[in-house]
């Protein structure tokens, strides 16, 4: 099925640090928020990363993300994809990123987060970023079972370096 990315990119003007994915799983378009599966470790780790609590709603999850100066979007605009499957994505429309950097200045560092969006956003993207240091981090995604929660953490660590 050819899908359109349904969810707004989640930015403001203090955003220092951009996040990508590679498309919202079927359960982030169902909340209508990013990493939306219950299972996902994206918020524990960011909660660990900064000695807080995970934020549990979209509404402390969005509270959170703006306290850390922290954008989060994806890789890929339009796809084709089955389901939530990385795999499976094929007809690739990536995003504009280089309007969105001239958009959101103070973006310091972009976060890669999975082997998917690492592959397009190389193909499609890096040529078009200079001068923000480029952060590849493992998936948190439950698919990524052999990753343990303090190896995520400890990852996830280059973003605030």
């Amino acid at each position: 099925m050819h899908l359109t990315h349904i969810l707004p990119i989640f930015i403001d003007k203090d955003s220092e640090i951009l996040i990508l994915g590679s498309f919202p799983s079927v359960k982030s378009r169902e909340v209508m928020f990013y990493y939306g599966h219950k299972q996902n470790r994206f918020f524990p780790v960011l909660g660990r990363l900064f000695n807080e609590d995970a934020p549990i709603t979209v509404e402390e999850r969005k509270v959170f993300l703006k306290r850390h100066k922290i954008a989060l979007y994806d890789v890929i605009e339009e796809c084709d994809i089955e389901g939530s499957a990385d795999s499976s994505i094929k007809n690739v429309v990536p995003i504009d990123i280089a309007n969105i950097l001239r958009e959101f200045p103070n973006i310091k560092v972009i976060g890669i987060t999975g082997n998917t969006a690492k592959y397009y956003f190389d193909k499609y993207l890096l040529d078009k970023i200079s001068n923000i240091k480029v952060v590849y981090l493992p998936s948190t995604s439950p698919a990524n079972a052999r990753m343990r929660l303090d190896n995520l953490v400890e990852a996830y660590r280059d973003l605030l370096k």
